[in-house]
């Protein structure tokens, strides 16, 4: 929200933000109106929205009113070089960015359910990945890298089947990359679709789609390291992921022999390895737990809300949304999700302290640690 911080934000300012808006969300004394302006890509609305209802729940009488707006896109969409001044931009939610946009960073929708690929509630799913990890010992583990999911909706992953085995040509990159047909997957049942039976790999592959993807908290969980091909996107908790400590890097312009050079180096030093895997799924399932889901977004809103120079009022077309109304006229999967994640307890603990933002100096030194780690392993496969 940097931004705004000298300036604030005014009600023409949220305004503006609306033609890359699907919906407003705004809340007044505790209860919530939405305002709809087109329709979002499958659910991703609804579970957001139902997100908000949860935090609402969980704390009573703390969140403050705000006026929001949201876009639930994957494609930037407010350039920073279109505002010169940057208090001048539009403030817009969002679930990614890359270093060219202004916006605010959201948990995407898919930690409370995302009923169109049968993926569920992120705390129910951590559950899933801690019980299947469990069962698999490192040994037992495939030895390769794995990835799975739909290539069509960028070239990045399209490229990536180019590294998979093929014993015809003689070529062994140790990458296992599998098409995912969603139609498919429906009709039978998503019975091989099971994302902790996923975790069989030794090594699991991270690639955006069309900007950045969900699947790397899912990925992360898995307890096998994420060989995570560099991407400009980030998400709301990317900063505190660290290269060769939390993941693996890899060079997107050599993807191939970069991942080959990765497995052939982990299968070669399995305790160093494992302890990567074991780094990542610990940040997956304690610094992305619920609760601090729950914190960052009452944090975010906390701030936004200082921020705001009016007071927000309910938008004349905007309709109250409640648990009831949103859950009830649900079915299937839509509605199983919504129960399974909502909040049954108001929290009592004091909220996480939010570290202050980023130095310029802090910023510096985290791109130099970042390039030291690849001109490490630079070396390393040159050397190979």
């Amino acid at each position: 929200m940097e931004p705004w911080r000298a300036t604030g934000i005014t009600r023409d300012a949220v305004e503006r933000a609306r033609p890359n808006a699907e919906f407003r969300l705004v809340v007044v004394s505790g209860r919530a109106y939405v305002e709809k302006y087109r329709r979002s890509f499958q659910t991703r609305d609804i579970f957001t929205q139902w997100g908000i209802l949860q935090l609402l729940a969980r704390y009573p009488g703390r969140v403050p009113d705000v006026d929001v707006m949201f876009g639930t896109g994957d494609i930037p969409v407010l350039r920073a070089a279109d505002y010169p001044d940057h208090s001048t931009a539009p403030p817009l939610f969002r679930y990614c960015k890359d270093g060219t946009e202004l916006a605010i960073l959201w948990p995407d929708w898919s930690f409370w359910g995302w009923s169109e690929v049968n993926v569920r509630p992120w705390g129910a799913l951590t559950e899933d990945f801690v019980r299947e990890n469990g069962r698999l010992s490192w040994p037992d583990r495939e030895p390769y890298a794995f990835w799975k999911g739909n290539p069509d909706v960028s070239p990045v992953r399209r490229d990536l089947f180019r590294c998979n085995n093929d014993s015809a040509a003689g070529k062994e990159w140790n990458v296992r990359a599998f098409k995912q047909d969603w139609k498919a997957a429906h009709r039978n049942g998503f019975r091989d679709s099971d994302l902790a039976k996923q975790c069989r790999y030794r090594y699991k592959i991270y690639v955006q789609g069309r900007a950045w993807s969900v699947s790397e908290k899912y990925i992360l969980a898995c307890d096998s390291p994420m060989l995570a091909i560099d991407t400009p996107f980030e998400d709301f908790f990317t900063r505190g992921l660290v290269a060769g400590k939390h993941y693996w890097p890899i060079d997107p312009a050599r993807k191939c022999a970069a991942i080959k050079f990765a497995v052939d180096w982990g299968n070669a030093h399995p305790g160093q390895a494992r302890r990567m895997g074991e780094e990542g799924s610990g940040f997956a399932r304690e610094e992305m737990s619920m609760d601090y889901v729950y914190e960052y977004m009452l944090h975010a809103l906390t701030q936004y809300s200082a921020l705001l120079r009016y007071k927000p009022t309910v938008p004349e077309k905007a309709v109250e949304v409640c648990v009831e109304s949103m859950a009830c006229p649900r079915r299937g999967r839509e509605r199983e999700f919504m129960m399974e994640s909502r909040e049954r307890y108001v929290a009592g603990r004091e909220l996480c302290t939010l570290p202050p933002p980023f130095t310029a100096e802090e910023v510096r030194e985290m791109a130099v640690r970042d390039e030291q780690v690849r001109s490490k392993i630079l070396q390393m496969e040159e050397g190979h």
